[in-house]
């Protein structure tokens, strides 16, 4: 006789809670291999040598110039028992054990902070969101409840660090943080051996409070020789390898930010250069180019599309919003190109850059962006006796 078929096992409460995170980061790279930031790691090196470390930071600087790397080179350094300072360069002792943990991103006394980790929420509405802030529940549960705790491992400098990625998206509005406002209180009395590091790309965005009570460190654009050395470090593993053609327009458009140089590389803005060019060209010459408007609304709503492809969690107005500001750049770098290279005529450009930032203004007060980029192309393509500087 045919065994009876197995009822299905009915899932539990406890099989639907999210996943535990994975780990979150890259390893840890040692201060000798971040490039361009002498001054920041000089600060740093500085209070590694003191024996004494800030409880709170704000990593601050143009996006992808090495801010969240050297945070959490910053963040292996204090969390080792085995680090010290000799000549100038701040390192690990070979007898180490937990630069294992921290090389595999399993140290269980560091703690990164992004939007992302709204997806492991037990809330809801919190797990189901688009991300285009980071959550209340979010900062709660991996940055202020794990700090009222003892650390896993014995410390170094810090028992605990929590790196807190793109901090400017804590909270958007300026008279209501309550995000923000949670997280000064732990500032205020913060538990013993707890370093917090805030990475953002714009410091403006945090309560005044937050950064009266934190060390700021700036970081600045890689110059050239910079530049070219990252490039020549990493060309072997950038996919796809970047073409000869493509590289200068990437680099004009990257202003000394390896980051924003492989963002551009991987949103094929080289392309989109070539495409805006003769259209822009005909603009260069006070006549209308009706497909210009048309053209940059398109190359904006493919790059958002493409992102939310990739990511199902990710907002398409967030994601419009960030493929508007990278056409915005792209613009902007033209123009500042050409005033370059024409000192002695620079109202066309210097009216460009003017309508560009109008243009951001528009969008920042929800227009829609396909009547921006309208908007954005007549005033381009106004007769050189039209252009009011």
């Amino acid at each position: 006789m045919a065994k009876k078929p197995a009822k299905p096992k009915l899932k539990s409460l406890a099989d639907e809670k999210p996943e535990a995170p994975k780990a979150q980061h890259p390893a840890p790279v040692s201060f000798s291999q971040i490039l361009g930031q002498d001054r920041a790691l000089k600060v740093l090196t500085d209070a590694i040598r003191s024996g004494r470390v800030h409880h709170a930071w704000i990593f601050h600087g143009p996006s992808g110039v090495g801010k969240f790397t050297t945070a959490l080179a910053f963040a292996a350094l204090i969390l080792d028992q085995t680090t010290k300072v000799k000549n100038d360069q701040p390192v690990v002792g070979a007898d180490s054990h937990i630069r294992p943990l921290l090389a595999s991103g399993s140290h269980p006394d560091l703690h990164v902070i992004t939007k992302e980790l709204a997806v492991y929420s037990e809330i809801d509405s919190v797990r189901k969101s688009k991300q285009a802030t980071i959550a209340k529940d979010v900062v709660e549960t991996h940055l202020i409840a794990p700090a009222l705790l003892a650390s896993a491992l014995p410390g170094g400098l810090a028992s605990k660090v929590f790196i807190v990625d793109e901090a400017e998206l804590l909270d958007r509005h300026a008279s209501h943080a309550p995000t923000q406002a949670a997280i000064l209180k732990t500032l205020e009395e913060p538990p013993p051996g707890t370093v917090i590091i805030l990475v953002t790309t714009n410091p403006d965005r945090l309560l005044t409070t937050i950064r009266s009570r934190s060390q700021q460190v700036a970081f600045a654009p890689l110059h050239d020789p910079a530049m070219r050395e990252w490039l020549e470090a990493n060309k072997k593993t950038i996919e796809p390898p970047i073409s000869a053609d493509d590289l200068p327009i990437l680099q004009s458009f990257a202003s000394g930010s390896p980051g924003e140089l492989l963002l551009a590389h991987t949103g094929n803005l080289a392309e989109w250069s070539r495409s805006l060019e003769p259209l822009l060209a005909v603009c260069d010459s006070g006549k209308y180019s009706p497909a210009l408007g048309p053209t940059m609304a398109a190359l904006i709503e493919d790059w958002a599309k493409a992102v939310v492809e990739r990511d199902k969690q990710a907002s398409k107005d967030a994601a419009n919003r960030a493929g508007a500001e990278l056409m915005f750049r792209l613009l902007s770098q033209r123009a500042r190109n050409h005033l370059r290279r024409n000192p002695s005529s620079p109202e066309r450009h210097l009216s460009a850059i003017n309508s560009i930032r109008e243009a951001e203004r528009q969008l920042d007060s929800s227009v829609a962006a396909p009547f921006v980029m309208e908007w954005l192309s007549i005033q381009l393509c106004r007769p050189n006796d039209l252009i009011l500087v």
